[in-house]
């Protein structure tokens, strides 16, 4: 399978755009040359995510809840569906509007594919193998989901959202691509948005207590933003369409316990950890099984957990007003290096 060489230039709408991954998305397709149009609640997005590109002449901003139709007065050649609050304390706010969002807003999106002529890719999640009984997990495996507790707004939304994107897609009736991706982390991140990189960073830089649930020993992967957004661009563009879910998210597999041990270090700081009791159905391990996407993508993840987490604590420690230095003189030149890989 080929990689498409086509370089004109698109109009691409990116669903759930001022959100962390979404943000990121729109960044990288401005900055290609293609015109965006952002459409987003503000729910879990931040204004703050995409204000340098607000007033760009190829940017455009639709404030708009995805579970209504939307209309777009123009030409679409691409469409991203990011949207959807991925953190399970913002899901779990309100799961009835989770399912809305994964299900209504999927179906409302593909619609549009339709009348567009758009292609389409999904942003699922790793969530759809639930607590794994494999490991590491590939796109073969059908998963291990409890469709009645507390994460299935989410786990079975993302699941019934891939139902309709292949059912549209064995109709013939768009294009569809779905990638199922794992944990990411980088810049713009929500500093509460309660997910583990998030709170052990704000933790460390605040001197805080770190919070971990559990033993410790679950496991998980963590990919920096950049290679997460390359991924997606390679799926979106690749010839002929694979036609099957492909995993996107780095191999390497960290305890919790160790991600903290790292964060600790990296931010100096002296914060003592606290251990909580493990949320219901919290997965114990995860780790994606790429070679689907190392075969018929071409990609592979480059930036290494210790790099990425460089600009990372950076970022956070710039939102919370520089509270504590993060990265030591002797890492500087590190620094520089993960910086240039920032989008």
């Amino acid at each position: 399978m080929r990689q498409s060489r086509k370089t004109q230039r698109l109009t691409v709408l990116v669903a759930g755009g001022a959100g962390f991954l979404g943000s990121h998305l729109c960044e990288t397709l401005l900055n290609s040359g293609h015109r965006v149009i952002c459409v987003d609640n503000f729910l879990t997005g931040r204004l703050e995510n995409i204000n340098a590109m607000i007033g760009r002449p190829r940017f455009r901003l639709i404030r708009q809840d995805v579970c209504q139709p939307v209309t777009v007065d123009e030409p679409v050649d691409r469409i991203f569906n990011m949207a959807c609050a991925a953190s399970p304390p913002r899901y779990q706010a309100d799961p009835v509007h989770t399912t809305r969002t994964c299900v209504i807003g999927t179906l409302n999106l593909l619609e549009l594919a339709v009348a567009k002529g758009a292609r389409f890719l999904q942003a699922s999640t790793s969530e759809v193998y639930g607590d794994p009984e494999q490991h590491p997990q590939n796109e073969d495996y059908l998963g291990h989901v409890n469709c009645t507790g507390p994460r299935a707004c989410y786990d079975e939304g993302k699941r019934t959202a891939e139902t309709l994107c292949f059912d549209y897609l064995r109709a013939d009736r768009a294009d569809i691509r779905v990638a199922r991706i794992f944990n990411t982390y980088g810049p713009r991140m929500d500093p509460a948005d309660g997910r583990i990189v998030s709170n052990l960073v704000m933790q460390a830089l605040e001197k805080r207590p770190l919070t971990i649930f559990g033993d410790g020993r679950q496991s998980r992967s963590f990919c920096y933003v950049t290679d997460l957004v390359e991924g997606l661009l390679r799926l979106m563009e690749v010839d002929p369409n694979p036609r099957l879910p492909i995993n996107l998210g780095n191999p390497g597999e960290f305890t919790i316990l160790e991600l903290a041990s790292l964060v600790r270090e990296m931010t100096g700081t002296r914060s003592t950890v606290t251990f909580l009791p493990l949320p219901q159905d919290d997965p114990r391990r995860r780790r994606p099984d790429i070679t689907r996407a190392k075969t018929l993508l071409g990609w592979r993840p480059r930036v290494p957990l210790r790099e990425g987490l460089l600009p990372t604590i950076a970022y956070f420690a710039d939102q919370d007003d520089g509270m504590i230095e993060p990265i030591t003189a002797a890492k500087s030149s590190v620094a520089g290096k993960a910086q240039n890989l920032s989008v």
